[in-house]
């Protein structure tokens, strides 16, 4: 870092605007002399503050050779204080904000800060400043104060945060966190190395030989690699907390895949524990047998010395992770002695004895023999497979306590790889120098020498001295086939050998003891299983799941008791293979989304190669053994769908979200290039509903025909002063979504700001929807207090109808006997709900202040007269609250809150009444037609209603009886309406003409001049020219609602045919008038106009 006050460092030696970032060139004379030192070094760049006065500038020169230098001036990740860059008032000594800009500001630098998650363990969340708070603060140029700007930019933000901060960093001291070595290489190696490699891997070799046997191990290790891939490329595509596999697919797949292999795992590795134990307690009632030492039997020993060795793990396990780990190195220096111990055994001569059981050093005449196969009665090359897998597994150890590294994302691919490179290749010679020292069968006995003279027929034992031809014809007890004990034979010390068998079983029942609790504490924590949550909570400075170590303990010591493990082992090494197919679909599934949020920092894998690993995981399943691997899905099956069916309020950002995503994304655009087809055709429809709470019937209503069918998106438009009509519909958007999604309707929310409503609706009638997924249909409510309503509200109502049609979208328009709008009541209900809650909270401070009067004696009673002028006013407040609470419910609208769940009710046995007055397209006819196959109108009966002519009306039934027969559409009965337009009767036309009294010019009755006076200051008025030229239209209203008085007034629903206004021929205040007295004292109305383009047909 240099700092220079001279102004001849810059290009611009002008006067510097302090509202401006500049960034200046360096000279040219002075870039060549900093290249003087290293042709190659880069050109380097420089950011100029300029600040109120012209000497304090700061540069920051970033070169190579001035790395020490900057280092020096970035502390801890954040810049250290400069006094010539800082004003004054910068006394903060936490973060410093680089005057960069040359003056305060509320934009924020990049920080890590502002990246984290609430409630991130690696430290606080803090939130930047708001694009609103930074667009408000510079267009109403508002002062900030001295040193805020700084502290907001560097994301220290309120004082309380820094207080957090602080606790947090002394909550960490004491925590155990473990590097790469000693938390994934050392558990990996452990958990592969199992007690296979002491007592298997030479009868494996045996019977497969070299070749296969190298094969064998080569295959288990591809399957391991490759989920070893997948799952660094998981761990490096972002911060890794605890829960291991179960983590690692739960956030790539989400909770579904997650919950079903977490449980299944997290059981498996407490099975795993008993495993392990059995199999040392095996060894060590095999050793008491020898020295004739049995306790009870051999049933029972194994039992007891079982329940004996998990108590002592249970106890280093509860101890904490530094002992278990400590556990762990030590008992990884017994497995590498062990396995040295063999290798050194191989070289030193045999004796006569190590001869008779096949033991003769190196010989390439036993290579040779042992180098093709010789698979005994009932044996082959999947069934040896099979045994020897699970000696492979084990790969998830450092990965189980991803909580507990330091380093998860570094930590858990550089040890897993490594470990499984270490053990292969420990496998591989093992296998090889075993092979290449013993034979396959031998007798034992040191009197089965070679007679000179005779024919070997190419057998190495023979040719080396020995004849064990006899094992032919007989069983023999050693040999690389018959005896498991070799590799302790081999061996220099044989003890040792037992040792290391010890070693790898302890080793890995104590890996599996850790994983289990704290993969299912992860689980837990998540909750997506309610039942389980208690095992969440963790203790201590690593939180550690102590209720987890005792569930499984309890789990393990019940498998160990009951001592019949055969036939559970292949169950669990496929729970074990499931979470590797899931880990390696999990990185395909991510890669094959393509979310920008798929980055991994690990960038050895492929997508295609992780699906074969998946592939492969699951084929080596069913070689293993096949129903276990039918009960393993069986078990992935059920818990996925009991999670589905819950459905967890998780959000991970899982590749199956990113996935949906692309998958509607390109189905819309292959929507695209096909033409619409009438068959096709479904309503889609904008519900202008305002918030969706708001109008739920208008919403129930349409949700019905299009639920599962159909396209709904609720609108609502913000009239009013951009900036709060903006704010307040951002705020609500994510709100009023939610509401639906709860309240289980399948529809979109949509909103816009707008200067007035009609423009806003214009907008959404154009804009919403995505290529064919476009509204179709307009569903509004109607107006019932259009005669006190402002004009310029009826004018905006009518002209979305007209707006509508122009666009050619089809309308419907409800309408109920109270009306929609029930926002009323839910103020009503906020208000309640907000004194209730200050009602239980006073309750509550009143109690605890009694409680705390009353337990102090003398001194409770000093503190009660200190406190008696604050709680003396409390009656008065509840009584305060009773009194509103009685007044609120005294306004309470009961029948407004029943009418707005009339349509979520069954609708029972009755009639829906479709009069299909007018043509248009079908419309009027298919949305009934849809509500009939909804469960809550199934029992409700079509009665269609159409106009005709009185001495035609059979043939004009039986016309339209064959026009539904075409269209497949089931009614009760057809009525023909021959008398529609005669004229009402004068009781009903009085009532119409009352009701447009108010808006009616008159100007017949004035003189010519005032007439026009009137028009022109009144031009929204009904005028008599108007009112003689549609008279026989008012009339057909007026009549329309005498016919659905007579013939539908019990009907359950009523869809008729919406009359349409001619634009400039009909006053808005006349058509409203229309639509008042078509509908009038009726049951709930549909009046439906399509857009007349057909939208139902005949033809297949």
């Amino acid at each position: 870092m240099s700092l220079n006050n001279s102004s001849n460092v810059f290009l611009d030696s002008g006067p510097s605007n302090t509202s401006r970032f500049q960034v200046n060139v360096i000279n040219e004379s002075h870039e060549n002399s900093a290249v003087v030192n290293d042709n190659r070094d880069p050109p380097h760049y420089e950011e100029t503050s300029f600040g109120d006065e012209a000497q304090n500038r700061l540069r920051i020169s970033f070169r190579p050779g001035n790395q020490e230098c900057y280092d020096n001036f970035l502390q801890n990740g954040e810049t250290a204080k400069t006094d010539a860059s800082f004003h004054a008032y910068d006394s903060h000594t936490n973060t410093y904000y680089l005057q960069t800009f040359g003056h305060n500001t509320m934009d924020a630098v990049p920080k890590i800060e502002y990246y984290r998650n609430t409630g991130s363990v690696s430290g606080p969340k803090v939130n930047r400043p708001s694009l609103l708070e930074i667009h408000e603060q510079l267009a109403k140029n508002v002062t900030v104060a001295p040193g805020s700007a700084d502290r907001v930019a560097n994301g220290d933000g309120m004082p309380g945060e820094e207080q957090a901060e602080n606790k947090e960093e002394e909550d960490k001291t004491g925590v155990v966190k473990f590097g790469w070595v000693k938390g994934v290489l050392v558990r990996c190696m452990l958990n592969i190395w199992g007690v296979m490699l002491f007592i298997r891997l030479s009868w494996i070799v045996g019977e497969a030989g070299i070749g296969l046997g190298v094969v064998i191990i080569g295959l288990s290790v591809v399957v391991t690699t490759l989920t070893g891939i997948s799952m660094s490329a998981i761990c490096t595509n972002g911060v890794v907390r605890g829960g291991g596999a179960y983590y690692l697919i739960s956030r790539s797949l989400g909770p579904e895949f997650g919950g079903s292999i977490g449980l299944i795992f997290a059981f498996a590795n407490a099975v795993a524990v008993a495993m392990y134990v059995v199999g040392f307690a095996e060894t060590v009632v095999d050793l008491l047998k020898e020295s004739d030492s049995m306790m009870v039997d051999p049933t029972n020993d194994i039992r007891i010395i079982g329940s004996i060795t998990v108590v002592i793990l249970l106890g280093i396990s509860v101890a904490g992770m530094e002992w278990e780990a400590k556990a762990q190195v030590i008992l990884l220096i017994i497995l590498l002695i062990a396995i040295a111990n063999f290798f050194i055994g191989t070289v030193i001569p045999s004796n006569n004895e190590k001869k008779s059981r096949g033991f003769f050093n190196y010989q390439a005449s036993i290579f040779a023999e042992n180098f093709g196969p010789s698979f005994t009665k009932g044996e082959g090359f999947f069934s040896v497979f099979a045994i020897f897998f699970p000696a492979a597994t084990g790969i998830l150890a450092g990965a189980n306590i991803s909580g507990d590294l330091e380093d998860p994302q570094d930590a858990i691919p550089r040890g897993t790889m490594l470990a499984i490179f270490i053990t292969t290749v420990a496998y591989i010679g093992v296998a090889i120098c075993v092979a290449a020292c013993v034979v396959r069968d031998a007798t034992g006995s040191m009197n089965d020498t070679i007679i000179s003279g005779v024919n070997c027929n190419g057998s190495a034992a023979c040719g080396l001295g020995y004849d064990f031809s006899r094992c032919r014809h007989e069983p023999c007890q050693y040999g690389l086939m018959n005896n498991f004990q070799v590799m302790s034979m081999v061996s220099g010390f044989g003890p040792l050998i037992t040792a290391g068998i010890f070693s790898a079983t302890l080793s890995s029942a104590l890996a599996s003891l850790v994983s289990a609790p704290k993969v299912f504490q992860a689980l837990c924590k998540d909750n997506i299983f309610k039942g389980l949550q208690f095992f969440a909570k963790g203790y201590g400075k690593n939180n550690e799941p102590l209720r987890g170590y005792f569930l499984t303990f309890v789990i393990a010591m019940a498998f160990i008791l009951i001592a019949e493990l055969n036939t559970i082992a292949p169950i669990i090494s496929n729970f074990f293979l499931a979470s590797y197919a899931l880990i390696n679909f999990s990185c395909f599934h991510a890669s094959y989304a393509k979310s920008p949020g798929w980055r991994p920092a690990y960038g050895i894998y492929n997508m295609w190669v992780s699906l074969f690993g998946a592939i492969l995981c699951c084929a080596v399943m069913f070689v293993i053994n096949w129903w276990a691997a039918v009960i393993t899905y069986v078990i992935e099956l059920f818990l996925y769908i009991y999670v589905t069916y819950k459905k967890p309020d998780v959000n991970w950002g899982s590749s199956t979200q990113a996935l949906s995503y692309v998958s509607a994304l390109d189905n819309a655009l292959e929507l695209t290039t096909v033409e619409d087809h009438v068959k096709n055709f479904r309503p889609q429809c904008i519900v202008l509903t305002g918030g969706p709470m708001t109008r739920p019937a208008l919403l129930d209503i349409t949700h019905a025909f299009t639920k599962n069918s159909g396209l709904c998106i609720c609108c609502e438009v913000f009239v009013g002063p951009r900036k709060l009509c903006v704010k307040e519909m951002n705020s609500g958007m994510a709100k009023k979504q939610a509401w639906l999604i709860k309240n289980k309707i399948k529809a979109f929310y949509a909103a816009v700001a707008a200067d007035c409503f009609r423009d806003g609706v214009r907008s959404l009638l154009q804009a919403s929807g995505l290529g064919r997924m476009k509204p179709n249909t307009l569903v509004i409510g109607y107006k019932k207090n259009w005669r006190k309503a402002p004009l310029t509200e009826i004018e905006n109502y009518v002209g979305i109808i007209h707006d509508a049609f122009d666009f050619e979208i089809g309308v419907v328009i409800v309408r109920i006997s109270q009306g929609f709008d029930i926002s009323q009541v839910l103020q009503v209900q906020d208000e309640l709900e907000k004194l209730e809650q200050e009602r239980l909270a006073l309750e509550a401070t009143i109690k605890d202040n009694e409680q705390e009067e009353g337990s102090g004696g003398i001194r409770g009673l000093f503190k009660k007269a200190g406190k008696l002028n604050i709680t003396k006013p409390t009656p008065k407040k509840d009584s305060g609250i009773n009194t509103i609470q009685s007044m609120h419910v005294g306004e309470f609208n009961q029948k407004l809150v029943e009418a707005s769940t009339q349509f979520k009710k069954k609708q029972g046995k009755g009639t829906m009444d479709v009069w299909w007055l007018f043509d248009d397209g079908g419309l009027t006819l298919l949305i009934p037609y849809i509500l009939t196959l909804r469960k809550k109108w199934k029992d409700c009966k079509l009665r269609i209603y159409v106009g005709g002519k009185i001495n035609r009306i059979e043939e004009e039934k039986i016309a339209m009886a064959s026009l539904l027969s075409k269209f497949r559409i089931k009614f009760a009965d057809i009525h023909i309406i021959g008398d529609i337009n005669i004229k009402p009767n004068k009781e009903s036309w009085k009532v119409f003409e009352e009701m447009i009294e108010p808006y009616r010019l008159h100007e017949s009755c004035k003189d010519l001049t005032t007439a026009e006076k009137l028009k022109r200051e009144t031009p929204w008025k009904i005028t008599d020219a108007e009112l003689d030229a549609v008279k026989e239209k008012s009339y057909r209203q007026v009549r329309l609602n005498e016919l659905l008085q007579e013939h539908s007034r019990a009907a359950n629903l009523i869809v008729l045919s919406l009359p349409v206004a001619r634009k400039g021929s009909i006053s808005d205040l006349l058509y409203m008038a229309w639509l008042e007295i078509l509908t009038k004292n009726l049951p709930p109305v549909l009046l439906v106009r399509g857009n007349h383009k057909n939208v139902l047909t005949f033809y297949s």
